[in-house]
């Protein structure tokens, strides 16, 4: 189960964020762990909100991501999760969900796409293929 993963992986350090996510584009971070200003131009963070870790839409969209992962990896899709409204992480201070809600931030630093229920990984990808900065990737030998 990815919480499980989450709960014993060690605390991420200021500054360390990039190297992890190049040396384990599927690490899992927690919202906590991640500014916006460390990862533009390189990864495009895809926020996963929810009020607890046994929301159902919040699990259900977990579930999702573990059985494509390798989707979101090929399009530099890093992985952030924040279940804890009370921590008030900067992401969520920025950002204001409410619920269960979902974030991808182009590697612009932009918001590209918000939504208030799960998605499946290939709708994700579609969007994400769609973008400028995607495109001009794909075209690259």
């Amino acid at each position: 189960m990815w919480l499980g993963l989450l709960a014993i992986a060690p605390p991420v350090l200021a500054g360390e964020t990039l190297d992890i996510w190049r040396s384990d584009p599927t690490h899992i971070f927690d919202a906590k762990e991640v500014e916006l200003s460390d990862v533009i131009w390189a990864a495009r963070p895809w926020v996963v909100f929810a009020d607890s870790p046994l929301d159902p839409t919040f699990t259900q969209q977990m579930a999702l991501l573990q059985a494509e992962i390798a989707v979101l990896q090929e399009r530099d899709v890093m992985i952030v999760v924040d279940t804890d409204p009370k921590a008030q992480s900067n992401l969520r201070k920025t950002l204001h969900p409410k619920g269960f809600n979902w974030v991808l931030i182009g590697k612009d630093g932009k918001i590209k796409l918000r939504k208030p229920f799960a998605w499946d990984m290939r709708e994700l990808s579609r969007v994400i293929d769609k973008m400028p900065i995607r495109q001009r990737e794909m075209s690259k030998p």
